[in-house]
Parts: structure tokens; sequence; C-alpha cells
């Protein structure tokens, strides 16, 4: 339309909508402006209680004690100086360093971890004696799917940092069949007791143990997982573990021993959560609980899971229950309802310390209840191998003892745990200066074997150096039954070279990637399954460094013999004895075998490598 001052009911109506537009214009700004002011608000009400933590944590691998260091989130809850974080955050901590929101750097303690729930506290150390500036808890249970929170954090071991975003789920368990559906933490399944809030704040790497905050400034949720949306545990948890640990030093949990699930749908039921497990000898099997009962009422409460999202909160029902005082139990068997009596007992831990023995060469645990129960083994007695040093005592046995299996006994000495195992070694080697070969009976996969280890006399001659063991410089696979007879090879046992280290003996030998390893000097080599793959290197360390082996090998359907020479094993950088330089804040090293196997340098490169 072309305006005309002399129709006057266009131009009212013109002037209506700019007088209206102006209207709406002006409400948006001023909306804008109400939404940065209230986060605003909320940011700065945690941001100075925010803590970016580094931990330097005990780790057992290869069948060594190792120290690593890693970072994370947290964030401050009383002006004492205790902070909340993730268990896979702070645990097994020797030292703990925090950052606060003005920079300056603090020690803290871990007073506690909770790896069912993934919670830990720690405890910051105040210089001077002043308070903490510190944050509230939240009421997680009030939030709702669309709700606008801030994830704080500080990713990547950076500085604090803030994202923004909207409550997408507050029942969040984990995709069906996902890897990550079992999120396990020391052998506890995480996600049997947690329902996170998903939210679609981001968060990286190094947010672990960060606040989820809501519009007012509260804590509503720690974060803890990112697989697309975010996860975070519900305040309301992680408040009531986070006060047994400040009280009690751990958290204090029932349990029954019965396995459930959701109802299925052919039951036709509206209520009730289905059995679909009992432990044996569990408080559940003494009360008479079977496989296929439909739980219907647990201590007076009426309890029901029809879907995978209910699971955890009828876990966390369970849990809550005062230990030792009987409660009534209504299931429906046969369509008939049933009273049992049951009896909760204490939870114990999924897994226990690990302990690293070095005139073995292993690293260690011992075998707890639930450990047992998952072995199907009739007995806790034993003592579980968590890793092996390949060139250590046990892993150059024949057989060589490997991650899982349970020794049961040394030198004819039944080996109770590890405390056990500590103590016959001792007897078998004090004052010996040689290593003392000694028969050791192990279970694996509920098998009965037995080898010789050599144990005794610490191996190192310096700390992170060990003594050279014969090595062929390639990588392998194990020939398979089924890769044998594709490889035109069938029957036969052996390996497939999957690398030729350059510039080693057996480059200059003429092994090539592809070639079938069949025979060791005229000895065929026994691997044909997976779980084999030390059979090889386990043969060859039994030869001195330096000497000539013959292999038998097939190349292109065509059989042929090399002669190779073996070369002392290579130092592994976890290896190494570390430099460290406070003053430059820097930590170095020698260069390793993975440096110039990886390209990073040259072969026989002089030099050392900073790492941090």
């Amino acid at each position: 339309m072309i305006f005309n001052p002399s129709n006057k009911l266009p131009y009212r109506r013109y002037v209506l909508g700019i007088a209206i537009a102006l209207i709406i214009f002006a409400g948006t700004d001023a909306y804008c402006a109400n939404v940065k002011q209230e986060m605003t608000a909320a940011v700065d009400a945690v941001r100075p209680a925010l803590v970016r933590i580094h931990v330097v944590s005990t780790d057992y691998r290869q069948g060594r004690e190792m120290k690593i260091e890693s970072f994370g989130s947290g964030v401050i809850i009383s002006p004492e100086g205790y902070a909340v974080t993730n268990h896979h955050v702070a645990a097994d901590a020797e030292r703990i360093m925090c950052t606060l929101a003005d920079k300056r750097e603090v020690d803290a303690k871990l007073v506690g971890t909770d790896p069912l729930a993934d919670i830990a506290v720690i405890k910051l150390i105040s210089p001077d004696g002043k308070p903490f500036p510190s944050a509230q808890w939240g009421d997680s249970s009030k939030l709702e799917v669309g709700d606008y929170v801030y994830a704080m954090g500080c990713p990547y071991a950076l500085s604090q940092s803030v994202t923004m975003g909207m409550i997408s789920n507050t029942e969040l368990v984990m995709p069906p069949g996902s890897y990550s559906e079992c999120f396990e933490l020391d052998g506890e399944d995480v996600g049997s007791i947690v329902r996170w809030i998903g939210h679609d704040a981001l968060i990286r790497p190094g947010n672990s143990g960060g606040p989820l905050v809501d519009r007012t400034g509260k804590i509503v949720g720690i974060n803890e997982i990112s697989f697309g949306l975010s996860g975070a545990i519900p305040s309301n948890l992680a408040r009531k573990v986070v006060e047994q640990i400040i009280e009690k030093g751990k958290v204090t949990r029932s349990w029954l021993g019965l396995e459930v699930q959701p109802l299925l749908e052919s039951s036709g039921l509206e209520r009730g959560v289905l059995v679909s497990g009992i432990l044996e000898g569990s408080p559940a099997d003494k009360a008479g609980f079977r496989s296929g009962d439909i739980l219907l009422r647990l201590a007076g409460r009426e309890v029901t899971a029809r879907f995978r999202e209910e699971i955890p909160l009828f876990n966390q029902f369970v849990a809550d229950l005062p230990v030792g005082k009987p409660v009534q139990a209504v299931v429906l068997r046969d369509r008939k309802e049933q009273t049992l009596t049951v009896v909760p007992v204490e939870r114990e831990k999924a897994t226990d310390k690990q302990h690293e023995l070095r005139s073995w060469g292993i690293c260690c645990t011992n075998i707890t209840y639930l450990m047992q129960k998952e072995m199907r083994r009739e007995t806790q007695d034993g003592v579980l191998v968590t890793s092996v040093l390949p060139s250590g005592p046990a892993g150059s046995a024949k057989p060589p003892l490997r991650e899982q299996d349970v020794i049961t006994s040394v030198g004819g000495q039944p080996v109770k745990d590890v405390a056990a195992l500590r103590s016959v070694t001792k007897q078998l080697t004090e004052g010996k200066e040689e290593p003392i070969p000694v028969v050791v009976q192990f279970e694996r996969k509920l098998k009965h074997y037995a080898t010789v280890v050599k144990i005794g006399k610490n191996e190192q001659s310096q700390t992170g150096a060990e003594i050279s063991k014969a090595w062929l410089p390639i990588d392998s696979q194990v020939l398979t039954r089924e890769l044998a007879e594709a490889l035109g090879v069938p029957n036969k046992t052996g390996v497939r070279i999957t690398q030729v280290y350059p510039e080693s003996s057996a480059s200059k030998a003429g092994l090539m990637v592809g070639d079938i390893i069949l025979k060791l000097d005229g000895e065929d080599i026994p691997a044909e399954q997976e779980g084999d793959e030390d059979v090889l290197p386990s043969l060859i360390r039994q030869y001195d460094v330096g000497s000539k082996v013959k292999l038998d090998i097939v190349r292109d359907g065509k059989p042929m013999s090399l002669e190779v020479e073996l070369e002392a094993s290579p130092r592994l950088a976890q290896d190494l004895p570390r430099y460290e330089n406070d003053d430059f804040e820097f930590t170095a090293r020698d260069i390793a075998f993975e440096d110039w196997a990886a390209g990073n340098v040259p072969r026989g490169q002089a030099g050392a490598l900073v790492e941090s």
C-alpha cells in the first residue's frame, strides 16, 4: 500500500503498527537484559567456589605401580574447604593441588570416595586459616525438561569456564547396547544407582566433577559423562553421598543380593519388579527369593520398575534400608502372593586395593565376595593377578602368569590373600642372592595349572631400569585356526607378522609383514587362540641377547627359513626414570622405544624428551 496523507485510516494503522513494533522491541531488550542479569548472578554465586584439580595418583599397569597425573574440576561446598568432585578424578590420589578462581594454588587432601556414585570429597588446606568461598546445594528433584542450566568447570585443565544449556532429560540412563551401557569404576556399575540429569551444556575432558548450576545459582548436579548428551549426577544423590563421606569417611549401603530388571510386557502386570537372579549365600538367597519372583512390596512400600529408567531408583531404595534390621518383602510367585523376611547386610566393596610385588613382576589384589561370585569360584582364597610385567619373573615363566589368573599355592604352601603371598615369598627368598625357582599353582578360567616362577632378588639395578631380555623386533598376531585355514596353512600354529621395526635385526634378516612364523629353532610355536599373544615373546626371552635363532616361515604360500639375531628388549617409556625440575616446571626422560617406533625420533637419537 502506498501511503497517502489524505487517507486517514491507513495512516492510523501505520502509526499503530510502528507503536506495536517499538513495544515488542523494547520488551525483547528488557527480557534479554533480565536473562543476562540472571545468568550473571547465577554464575557469580558459584564461580568463586569453582576449583581446578590437579591430581597425582597411583595406578597399576603391566606389573608395575606407577604415578600418573590427571586434571578435573570441583566445587567448594563449605567454608572449611570441603569440595566435591568425581571419584574417577580423585581416587587413589597421592597429592592434590587445587587452583582457585583467583588463581591461587592450595594443597588438598582426599577425605573419601564412592565409586558406585562416582563421587569424591577433598578438603582444601587454607594457608592463612581464612574460610573459603563456597556454593550452595540446590534441589535436583525440582528440575524440569526445558530449564536452563550452566555447566561450570575447567575443560582441558584450562581456566574456569561456563557453558549454557537446557535440561533435556531428567531420567537419563546409558543407551541400551552401547559400549557405555555398563559404566564401571573399580568394579562398580555406576548406572545401577545413578540416573543422570541429561543436558546440552557442552562439557569436555576436565569438566568432570564440576557443578551443574541452575538459574538461581545453586548446585543441582555434578557433571560426569558425555556421549553426545552431557550427564550430571543429581545433587540430591551427590549431597547424600558427600555428607556420609564427610561424617564417616565412607558410604554405608544395604545389600540384599538381588539382581532385578524391569517387568516383561508379557507379564501383563502394572506394578512390581522382576527378580532376575539371586547371589548364592546372599540375604535374598537365605530369605527364600527365587529367580522369576515379582517383588511387589519391600519394607512396607510398593515398588515398581516397568522401565530401565526406574531401576536406579529401586536400587537407591534398597541401599537406604537399615543394615541388620529385618524387613518384610511381598513377592508374586505362581500367581500367589508370598511374604518373605530378609535381613539387609552392609554392602562390601566390589574390588580391593591393588599391590605391586616387584620380586614377582606382577600387580595383584585380594578377591572380594562380589568378585568371587562373579568369577564363580567356591572361595575367596587366592590372589588375583591384575597385570604382569612381560619381562619379569612371572611373565617369563613357562607357562607365564597372565592377567586374571588366581595364584592359589606357592612352593606347596596355600595362598589365602596378598599378605600370605608376601609372607611365603619372604620365607622362600630371605637371605638368597639368586632368584629361587618355585612351583606356583594357579587357576585360569576355573582350570587348574602349575608353572615355575623364579622369584627373589629384585632384578632392577636402578629405578625404572631392568635387566634386558632377548627380543625379536616384530609385532605379530596369533595364527588362529580360522586364520591358518584362510592363509593356506591349515592345522598349523604360530604367528603372523604385522610389523617389522625398521633398522632392526629382523628387518636386516629379511622378515616381512605377512610372513607366517611356524617354528623357532625347529620347535612348533604353540599359539593358536586369542590370549596366546605372549607365547612367542615368552619363548624368545629364554634366549640370551645376541643369540641367533632359526625361524621357519611361510611367505606367499612358500616355506623358507631365516636366521635372525635377537636384540635386547627395548626400554619402555613407562619404565624409564624421570627428571623433574620444579624451577622450570617440566619433567623429562630418556628417549624410549615407542618414540622411534612411532617415527617421532630417529633410532639411536641421543637426548631427552620433555614430557610436561
